[in-house]
């Protein structure tokens, strides 16, 4: 492995990740760090392997913590201790040009599980209290609207004795979880990959009031939920997405929210990042959207610094990480 046994201290480090509380100021005795997180930077700046390069080179960079640069195999020529990704899966990294390399890549598995949870849950009651078009009558001055009262046009089932399915139990769908159980929901969920997931999905489909999507995307996940999932749904259900949009079919979203198929529908995540303007679902009063916020907390930033801190301090001492993707570089 390239200088994990080195005992030279305080190795300098570039941080283009935003870290904060302990685990940073841990980082920061561990190391000789440069601090510049990408997401602070106006515009927006996402570092391409070529530029990442030139900026490790004029760091004299030995470790290199990312989170949306783009960590390619010419990054890897460089004499790098460690790369970490504040991700659950660096897809970012070249993990084979890691390996080839000899050096370490640490990722951050649940970083934002309780972030993404807790949107979720806020997500399911703005959209079960049209909590939104409250808000907007409130502003608008119009409390009274058509002659009716707010308690005749706002009035909706409680969450507590209905069913929700999950769909993909890792670490956002266990947080979110024991939150629905805390509010006397039943949770069903279906994870080929988990032990405790034992529904199918045509029976989760069949028997949930509530649809969570926490899968991760791939081939077999893409595209999962379409026509036929949304038309196996109860006719008053509700469906939430805080993963990826990758995993339905927009269009048949769309359509079962038009035909009254679906009662609502709250999502946190479009293809391309963004959802045009003249989009049918930006019209749908049953419709709750936010632009891919789910991790963006502050504890977020604090639980991945103590992660990539924790494992940084075991490599320098020459002992195997906890969460490294590439092990086989350690022996």
């Amino acid at each position: 492995m390239s200088g994990v046994t080195d005992a030279r201290a305080h190795p300098r480090a570039l941080v283009t990740a935003p870290l904060r509380g302990e685990g940073f100021d841990r980082l920061c005795e561990l190391t000789d760090v440069t601090y510049d997180p990408w997401i602070d930077q106006h515009p927006l700046r996402m570092y391409s392997a070529a530029q990442l390069c030139e900026r490790i080179d004029a760091e004299g960079a030995e470790v290199l913590i990312v989170e949306a640069d783009t960590v390619g195999r010419e990054v890897f020529e460089r004499p790098l201790r460690v790369v970490a990704a504040t991700r659950a899966d660096p897809n970012n990294v070249d993990v084979a040009a890691a390996t080839a390399a000899g050096i370490p890549v640490l990722r951050c598995p649940g970083r934002n599980a309780d972030a993404v949870a807790e949107l979720a849950v806020a997500l399911l009651f703005a959209l079960t209290r049209q909590v939104l078009q409250a808000d907007a009558d409130v502003r608008s001055g119009q409390v009274y609207r058509d002659g009716s009262i707010p308690y005749q046009r706002f009035r909706a089932w409680e969450l507590a004795g209905r069913t929700a399915g999950l769909i993909g139990l890792g670490s956002v769908g266990q947080a979110l979880r024991w939150r629905l159980e805390g509010l006397g929901m039943t949770v069903i969920a279906h994870d080929p990959y988990n032990d405790e997931a034992k529904v199918s999905l045509p029976e989760l489909l069949e028997r949930s009031d509530v649809v969570s999507m926490h899968a991760a995307v791939s081939e077999a996940t893409a595209g999962m939920i379409g026509p036929d999932q949304f038309a196996a749904m109860r006719a008053d259900a509700v469906y939430i997405n805080t993963a990826r949009a990758q995993l339905h079919d927009t269009d048949a979203l769309v359509a079962a929210l038009q035909t009254g198929q679906l009662a609502g529908a709250a999502l946190d995540h479009f293809a391309g990042e963004n959802l045009p303007v003249d989009h049918p679902l930006v019209a749908m009063p049953n419709v709750v959207l936010t632009p891919h916020i789910g991790g963006a907390t502050w504890d977020t930033e604090c639980r991945q610094a103590t992660m990539v801190a924790d494992d940084v301090a075991r490599l320098l001492a020459g002992e195997a990480p906890v969460h490294v993707v590439n092990p086989e570089v350690l022996t």
